[in-house]
């Protein structure tokens, strides 16, 4: 840990390190560890953002707690260091406020994305052949504008490099017809609940992605849960149809590596002090809009 950005868990049995995430095998359970790491094209950065790993989990628990009406989950609770956890031995304080207690779910290999509006990967597809992972779209689409109605566009799940789109046939294919069909209704239904409850709230939530495991015979929605990581989210008041969206995720990192002349091959280059602080900023308004609360840094330590 540096200052107050957490770049490794500092447990010992580590079983699956991800680009954020720390995870530990607990029996039937897991402990997910969010560090503040960042990825930006693939690659983990040197720096970490404050508060992000906070951020992620907090989010990600208010978001399960939400949709657990709507779909089954993988959660239990935040990991809070008290004797609730059932954990030998208990919680280091540092790790409260971004960790999460899970049921284990057998993860199924496939990013289940869900779009309302054509941005991103959709928006460059579009333009080329006027559909998005072979669904054809209406003609004369701007960018960012809204979809008739949300689409359902998996993709793989890549453990190194990009995930590549596939299409819905190509899903049945890998994870059998009644599963990919299971998992469409499960993610539309999800996105459709929290966009009409984020929009209340000031954000658009353009797109997203889900990840589904499998435990006792059911596909449960499992990972983290409409993030600034997995998803696009907007200022409602400020959007425009025809270009690029203010965005509440790391659109500065992308921004200043991209000027920085970086050919997007490890290894990254430092950020800037001022690019670490806007974009954990980004993190905090994310969270503050959609809860109404402050979010709670890890540790429980206050802003300085």
């Amino acid at each position: 840990m540096t200052g107050s950005v957490m770049m490794d868990s500092p447990l010992t049995g580590r079983w699956h390190r991800g680009k954020v995430r720390d995870t530990y095998d607990l029996g039937d359970r897991l402990l997910i560890v969010a560090t503040d790491r960042i990825s930006a094209f693939d690659v983990v950065l040197p720096e970490g953002i404050p508060d992000k790993g906070a951020v992620l989990t907090q989010l990600s628990a208010f978001w399960f707690g939400k949709v657990g009406g709507v779909v089954p989950t993988h959660f239990i609770r935040l990991a809070d260091g008290t004797a609730a956890d059932d954990l030998t031995p208990s919680l280091p304080p540092e790790l409260v406020g971004r960790s999460t207690i899970v049921h284990k779910a057998r993860r199924l290999d496939v990013e289940c994305v869900v779009r309302g509006y054509l941005a991103g990967s959709g928006w460059a597809e579009y333009q080329r052949s006027g559909r998005v992972c072979g669904i054809p779209l209406p003609e004369g689409l701007q960018e960012c504008e809204a979809l008739p109605e949300p689409i359902f566009t998996p993709t793989t799940k890549a453990e190194s490099g990009h995930d590549e789109p596939i299409t819905f046939q190509q899903l049945q294919e890998a994870v059998g017809a009644e599963a990919a069909n299971v998992l469409k209704l499960r993610s539309l239904a999800v996105y459709r609940f929290a966009w009409q409850y984020a929009m209340e709230r000031g954000i658009i939530i353009a797109d997203t992605k889900f990840e589904f495991g499998e435990r006792d015979g059911e596909l449960i929605l499992i990972d983290e849960c409409l993030t600034p990581d997995s998803s696009r989210f907007w200022p409602a008041g400020a959007y425009r149809p025809g270009g690029a969206q203010l965005s509440y995720d790391k659109q500065p990192v992308r921004d200043w590596l991209e000027a920085s002349g970086w050919n997007k091959q490890p290894p990254a280059p430092h950020l800037p002090p001022e690019v670490v602080s806007a974009t954990a900023e980004r993190y905090r308004d994310a969270y503050r809009q959609l809860t109404g609360a402050e979010v709670r840094p890890a540790g429980g330590k206050e802003h300085a």
